[in-house]
């Protein structure tokens, strides 16, 4: 029983950086969908490129500063 609780730190470490990569994961999925749906739907394809790409930019920075 030691070992478990001895475990728990690296556990909560693992389950809190796997919940930041699905979360960054699903906002990705949500800006690549809205970007596409603006540039196919919506006739704005140099918006949603610019979009896609500071959009993905934001991203890594606000998950690298607040990671």
């Amino acid at each position: 029983m030691a070992d478990a609780q001895d475990d728990y730190p690296a556990h909560a470490s693992t389950y809190q950086s796997f919940s930041k990569l699905v979360l960054f994961t699903i906002l990705f999925i949500v800006l690549l969908l809205s970007c596409m749906a603006l540039g196919l739907v919506g006739n704005s394809g140099l918006i949603a490129l610019l979009l896609g790409i500071g959009g993905t930019l934001a991203l890594f920075v606000a998950f690298a500063i607040l990671g």
